[in-house]
C-alpha cells in the first residue's frame, strides 16, 4: 500500500482526488458484483434442478460447436 500512496504524494490534489475516486468506484463495483452473484446463487440454490439443466444445455451447445463429445 505504501507504493500507492506513494505515488498519489506527487499527483497534484485534482488529479489525487480523481485516482481516488476510480479506485473507489472500483471497489465498489466489485462489491456490488460479489453481492449480485451471491444473490444468484442462493436464488439457483432453490433450484437445483436448473443447475443441472443448464449444465445439459450448455454441454449441448459445446459439443455442437466442436462437434465432438465433451468430456
Amino acid at each position: 500500500m505504501n507504493r500507492a500512496h506513494d505515488d498519489l504524494i506527487h499527483l497534484d490534489s485534482k488529479a489525487r482526488r480523481k485516482l481516488e475516486d476510480q479506485r473507489r468506484m472500483q471497489f465498489r463495483r466489485a462489491i456490488e458484483d460479489h453481492c449480485e452473484q451471491r444473490r444468484l446463487r442462493m436464488e439457483l440454490s432453490d433450484y437445483p434442478e436448473l443447475i443441472a439443466a443448464n449444465y445439459l444445455l450448455s454441454s449441448k451447445a459445446v459439443r455442437r460447436k466442436t462437434g465432438g463429445k465433451v468430456r
